[in-house]
């Protein structure tokens, strides 16, 4: 994350003696990014942070991807794949996937096991509900509109809070994830043009102490998953401090940029992440150009592909397509799409958009997962055929 933060007790200089109440030293984790060589945090635990007493191999839920093909639009209604609930994280259905990204959608009504992902950031959106990230880095609480950002390899735990299940869309990337460097400062400060900025992010604030021995940690990493045995419990952190760390930012934080005719999408860019960019769109004014057409024009975007998640308010240019709240549209390269028949000439002098979506672009295609199939209204692609 592009700030610094420091919570509950850390010695004044790094890599010192900081001394237990009994005397014995707190044993230190550096976490970071790129071989030393770009953000981290420093933990100081009460236990070795090493210490592991087993170590099996775990079979995961099994995903399986096809190619988009016949190549062609696709709408697939996540709200069709609720069941009788499930944990926000062996409970996800896959929905799409590259070797970059995979996206997945989860109704959840139960705590996650603790996982780690060792492959990779999670960028989590909250259609609905609740939720509670526990973490070494404490505890953040998100609700119904929060991003919440899982650095790779953070250990954590979900806990769905509240009287509803938490409904959850998922990106896990095979890299990285935070804000455009466009975004940004040399030196990481958001810049006066960004759709948001520090005051906007919330992280952990206290730390998080839970005793335990003997505790299980589901591991997924580049040669599959692993079920550890730690010798004592992962949350035993005292203090840590440095620009790694959970984080969440409310979509509805995030500030449109508008203009006289119609912007396209990178004015939405809230993220990046290894060859995709998620952008958010929010209630906005519209284009003001007396003869402005406020929705989009048709475009074809020969590098990417397009999935937008529909999470709120009444999204126009899709109108009359059987798009609906839970809605995810995939518009692959080698398809042109835009708005639906009459939707540009409908636009014509609105002065506000009450809509509210989540986009992935992707810059290289993605492949139809199981549940996709499950979900899928096999008759979007011919949509833009019918008369207005």
């Amino acid at each position: 994350m592009p700030y610094y933060r420091s919570v509950g007790d850390v010695p004044r200089k790094r890599h010192t003696q900081f001394r237990q109440p009994d005397g014995t030293l707190y044993a230190e984790e550096l976490v970071g990014q790129e071989g030393f060589s770009s953000d981290s945090s420093l933990l100081y635990h009460r236990h070795a942070p090493t210490a592991i007493l087993a170590a099996e191999e775990f079979a995961p839920p099994t995903v399986t991807r096809v190619p988009n093909l016949p190549l062609k639009p696709r709408h697939l209604r996540t709200h069709k794949l609720d069941g009788t609930g499930a944990d926000p994280v062996l409970g996800r259905q896959y929905l799409l996937a590259n070797d970059d990204v995979r996206i997945a959608y989860v109704l959840a009504d139960r705590p996650s096991p603790l996982f780690r992902d060792a492959t990779g950031d999670h960028c989590l959106y909250l259609e609905a509900g609740s939720m509670r990230v526990e973490s070494p880095f404490g505890v953040l609480d998100a609700v119904a509109g929060d991003y919440v950002v899982i650095p790779t390899s953070t250990i954590h735990r979900l806990v769905p809070t509240g009287d509803e299940p938490t409904r959850l869309l998922a990106v896990e990337a095979s890299g990285h994830i935070g804000p455009p460097k466009r975004y940004l400062s040399v030196r990481g400060q958001f810049l006066e043009h960004a759709p948001y900025c520090e005051r906007d992010v919330r992280g952990p604030d206290t730390p998080l102490l839970v005793d335990g021995e003997e505790v299980e940690v589901l591991v997924k990493h580049r040669r599959g998953w692993t079920r550890y045995v730690y010798a004592n419990h992962p949350f035993d952190v005292v203090g840590w401090d440095g620009h790694m760390y959970p984080w969440a930012f409310s979509i509805h934080d995030f500030e449109p940029i508008t203009g006289r005719i119609h912007q396209p999408p990178p004015v939405h860019q809230t993220f990046q992440g290894p060859n995709f960019v998620i952008c958010s769109f929010v209630p906005r004014k519209v284009d003001y150009h007396p003869a402005a057409i406020p929705v989009p024009y048709n475009h074809h975007n020969v590098d990417s592909d397009e999935m937008l998640f529909y999470t709120g308010g009444n999204y126009e240019a899709r109108r009359g397509s059987g798009i609906e709240q839970g809605s995810i549209s995939l518009h692959p390269s080698g398809f042109t799409h835009g708005p639906q028949p009459g939707a540009a000439e409908r636009s014509i002098g609105a002065e506000f958009f009450d809509e509210l979506a989540v986009m992935v672009d992707t810059f290289r295609p993605l492949d139809l997962c199981d549940a996709a199939a499950d979900c899928e209204d096999d008759g979007y692609a011919w949509t833009w055929a019918r008369k207005p």
